[in-house]
């Protein structure tokens, strides 16, 4: 079964982005009334996000 959350790690690796940046994903999804945890993010929302897909490839 596949992981139902990236790492901060994984998104920065993806991306090639900062942690900083990789962590606002975070923030955007709060103020959407979401719940989260710091330091992940669901991935379906993170491919839905920047790919217009549901599911990506690692």
């Amino acid at each position: 079964m596949e992981k139902m959350f990236l790492k901060v790690s994984d998104v920065m690796k993806v991306l090639d982005v900062s942690e900083s940046y990789a962590y606002k994903l975070n923030k955007e999804l709060e103020n959407k009334g979401c719940f989260v945890i710091a330091g992940r993010i669901d991935r379906k929302f993170f491919y839905e996000h920047f790919y217009g897909t549901q599911k990506g490839s690692d």
